[in-house]
């Protein structure tokens, strides 16, 4: 049986987390490196890390947060926001990184991807993608556009087409970010995450929508994702309350989903 996976996603402007609802009006939660540190004292499975604006502004990540970030955890790490080349993959993976997350750079150079795997193996490369309902047409079969730099670029490009394209080109793991669900603490989409469950067989991590363990519960009982991002339902200032990773891995266990125990 699969041990599904819990991950925090620290959302990243300058060195503070912050969160959004559809990629957009991000509220600010606290230092990166001290939410790294309760992430980690709450024994979440892993964590991942974008510089949400380095694209847009066409900068290389920020890796001095990124090693202070590092330096307070011993899970699995990975890295996305600004990679252009295996220089800054390199840097990032020296800086504490176990896995590179590519997503806009991706869509304009593809060939990052291979470049990547190559060099560092594709169980280090993570391609994350922004996608948004939209009308299906012979461009955009599946109904789900691609999107790059934090959302505000539409691409013209089918999803679950990109997402076969960057597992053969040697993506080792994806991770679907649903701009629709983002920060809407509704649910995950399932038909998005069905149909790319359908399409690829490399791990996915579903992303956007987290609200309550239930959701948790239908995408891993519907769908074939073994990872998701729970951000909102963990230190989102706009839930009413927020969870403890303990209870909700409690929840999971009881509803015979196979998740990582935590350690007393």
């Amino acid at each position: 049986m699969i041990t599904k996976r819990l991950i925090a996603c620290f959302d990243i402007i300058g060195d503070r987390v912050t969160k959004a609802v559809k990629f957009q009006d991000n509220i600010d939660v606290g230092p990166a490196e001290d939410l790294a540190s309760v992430m980690y004292d709450e024994q979440i499975d892993e964590l991942i890390f974008y510089d949400i604006t380095a694209s847009a502004e066409k900068r290389r990540i920020n890796i001095e947060v990124v090693k202070k970030v590092a330096a307070r955890i011993f899970i699995p790490f990975t890295v996305g926001g600004g990679i252009k080349n295996l220089e800054d993959m390199h840097e990032a993976l020296k800086a504490g990184a176990e896995k590179i997350s590519i997503d806009s750079m991706a869509v304009r150079n593809p060939a990052i991807i291979k470049e990547g795997a190559l060099a560092f193996g594709s169980q280090c490369i993570v391609l994350s993608t922004q996608v948004k309902r939209t009308q299906k047409s012979a461009k955009i079969p599946s109904g789900y556009e691609v999107y790059i730099d934090g959302a505000r670029l539409a691409t013209g490009m089918d999803a679950i087409e990109w997402i076969k394209r960057g597992q053969d080109l040697g993506a080792g793991e994806i991770c679907i970010n649903s701009i629709d669900n983002d920060g809407t603490l509704s649910g995950y989409d399932i038909e998005l995450m069905q149909m790319a469950g359908e399409a690829v067989s490399v791990p996915l991590i579903a992303s956007g929508g987290a609200g309550k363990p239930e959701h948790l519960k239908e995408l891993f009982s519907k769908t074939a994702a073994q990872a998701a991002i729970i951000s909102s339902m963990l230190y989102s200032p706009r839930m009413e309350r927020n969870y403890k990773v303990a209870e909700i891995k409690e929840y999971l266990m009881k509803e015979n989903i196979h998740v990582r125990p935590i350690r007393v």
